[in-house]
């Protein structure tokens, strides 16, 4: 990370002067209204405003909390030590912790050197960021659905991504812009956002979420990734060790989608993608993606996209 950018987030703030000299515990009033543990974007947001970040207070445990915006937690240096829903976290340098509005959080005291940042959003904002994520299901997509819809069935993201360097540009790009006083902050925030996740979707091998069913899920969402041509739902129960029907039902109960649905999607827009970007004939494209029947292939096509594959092309 730029270093004067960090210079600026690592400042001992006067919350944190008071508590090192033992004057303060967390304040709830800065947090919260009343005695309910919900930290309260209306405390944190200036009025109008979407998105801000603060920096995450250290020197104190934080208590048990959940909060009515979605938070993401950046690590710019050190660590932090997290419980979420019940699950010990330890959130490292580099790596980037997304919370729902239902996610029960706690935090551990973090030291000097402890640099983490708070991005704090009402889920409003994610609505430009949707359609950067495209119409397949992935663990990400449904986690803004359900942000956005209120539901927030996936308690957290842990995307381990320290070691992917467009991802690393693309926060601090985000903290630059929220650190600075940049024209057409908004757009060029939601702009950054989307491009984030966009980059996030391809990197699910390195995703942590909330419960085992939900890794399951995610494992059967990478092996559709890579599988999609000629993947089966036996071979990855089999690789899985599950029962197939329960796996199917799985599945279907996690992602809204059957497994055969999962993979269409994936073969549609893989066969979108390859009729924009490249000159193979449209019967190629089918058979490139898995379709030996080209006949239904260009149903399958039509009935998702509303244009036959050539008209796609020709409209592009």
């Amino acid at each position: 990370m730029d270093a004067k950018l960090l210079e600026k987030l690592s400042i001992v703030s006067e919350e944190e002067r008071r508590i090192l000299r033992g004057e303060a515990q967390i304040d709830r009033s800065l947090y919260m209204d009343g005695s309910r543990d919900v930290i309260s974007g209306d405390k944190l947001l200036s009025p109008g405003k979407a998105i801000t970040i603060r920096p995450h207070t250290r020197f104190i445990a934080f208590p048990e909390h959940t909060h009515d915006y979605v938070e993401i937690v950046y690590m710019c240096r050190g660590k932090t030590e997290h419980r979420v829903n019940g699950t010990p976290l330890t959130l490292r340098e580099g790596e980037l912790l997304m919370l729902g509005q239902h996610a029960c959080q706690s935090i551990a005291p973090a030291g000097e050197e402890d640099v983490a940042v708070n991005f704090i959003v009402r889920p409003a904002f994610f609505t430009a960021t949707l359609p950067y994520l495209g119409e397949e299901e992935t663990p990400l997509r449904r986690f803004l659905v359900s942000c956005l819809t209120g539901e927030s069935e996936t308690g957290y993201l842990l995307f381990h991504v320290a070691e992917v360097l467009p991802i690393q540009n693309l926060i601090e790009n985000l903290l630059y812009t929220l650190l600075e006083d940049t024209p057409n902050k908004r757009g060029i925030l939601q702009l950054t956002m989307g491009l984030l996740f966009a980059q996030l979707v391809n990197h699910t091998q390195v995703l942590q979420v909330d419960t085992a069913e939900q890794n399951t899920v995610v494992s059967v969402l990478r092996y559709v990734e890579a599988h999609y041509r000629d993947g089966s739902l036996g071979e990855i129960a089999a690789q899985l060790h599950y029962d197939l029907p329960y796996l199917s039902r799985l599945i279907r109960q996690e992602t809204g989608h059957s497994y055969t649905e999962l993979v269409q999607e994936k073969r549609l827009s893989q066969a979108a993608w390859l009729l924009r970007n490249s000159a193979l004939r449209v019967d190629e494209v089918a058979r490139s993606v898995g379709y030996e029947n080209i006949s239904f292939f260009h149903r399958l096509f039509r009935a998702r996209f509303s244009l036959s594959p050539k008209a796609y092309r020709d409209s592009k």
